[in-house]
């Protein structure tokens, strides 16, 4: 009895070191900040109180924008000649995440949100119609914006439902919801959306999956989302024009 006792508590003891090293290195294990392969010549500086946040741009005089939040380790700088040739009548912004693409700083939900409306409201007196395009992480980046701000479109690529329901998939064992600090809690912000969203759903997505997609989708207003499947893994690449296509194709 003893010995079974003694055990117990080893295991229950290895358990609770494993929570905190899940608590405390969740960041690490969320973020894989990469650098910039074209690092921006004259970025658009985005200057927060904790930060200096780097804005690869192809500036023009329109009133259209385009502004891209890119994936988990995903370099948008080599996204912004690809939406500039594609979306030939927008201004183009991709924003390099705290951390990520020279930009100084630590990623967090909070961080990443909030450099996102500090982008948008300097973006909004140069351009009156600004289309929004997040993808994997960065759609929990634009669900946000999209709620909180007027949009022109919303495009979502591989989104999720929340990065909470993600990490108790892959951690079923831990009880992530007390654990987690970025929720990414998308299904919450939907409802609000009152723009034209498009969300992309890959068929052969391996991280993700098309369980909390779905839910996602479920969760915006009747007749605000369209949901459209793709052959493809999450990491597929997907053409700026095809977007651009897909966009224009979308009612607005």
């Amino acid at each position: 009895m003893r010995m079974l006792l003694t055990l117990t508590g080893y295991v229950l003891a290895g358990y609770c070191l494993l929570c905190l090293l899940l608590y405390l290195l969740q960041r690490q294990l969320i973020y894989f900040p990469v650098p910039a392969q074209l690092p921006p010549t004259e970025p658009l500086i985005l200057q927060q109180a904790d930060a200096t946040v780097l804005v690869s741009q192809q500036p023009r005089d329109s009133s259209q924008a385009l502004l891209y939040f890119g994936g988990n380790a995903e370099d948008v700088s080599v996204s912004l000649p690809q939406f500039a040739a594609a979306f030939a009548g927008h201004a183009v912004y991709v924003m390099h995440y705290r951390g990520y693409g020279g930009s100084s700083g630590s990623p967090s939900e909070q961080a990443l949100v909030a450099d996102a409306l500090a982008l948008y409201d300097l973006l909004q007196s140069k351009h009156s119609d600004i289309t929004v395009i997040g993808r994997s992480l960065g759609s929990g980046v634009a669900v946000q914006l999209a709620a909180q701000r007027k949009v022109a479109q919303l495009l979502l690529i591989t989104p999720f439902d929340s990065l909470r329901a993600l990490a108790q998939r892959q951690f079923p064992l831990f009880p992530v919801k007390w654990l987690l600090k970025d929720t990414y809690n998308s299904v919450a912000y939907a409802p609000a959306i009152t723009n034209p969203t498009l969300i992309l759903l890959a068929e052969q997505d391996e991280i993700i999956g098309r369980a909390h997609t779905e839910a996602l989708y479920r969760a915006f207003a009747p007749g605000i989302a369209r949901l459209k499947s793709y052959s493809g893994s999450h990491n597929s690449e997907l053409a700026a024009s095809q977007l651009a296509a897909w966009l224009d194709a979308a009612p607005r």
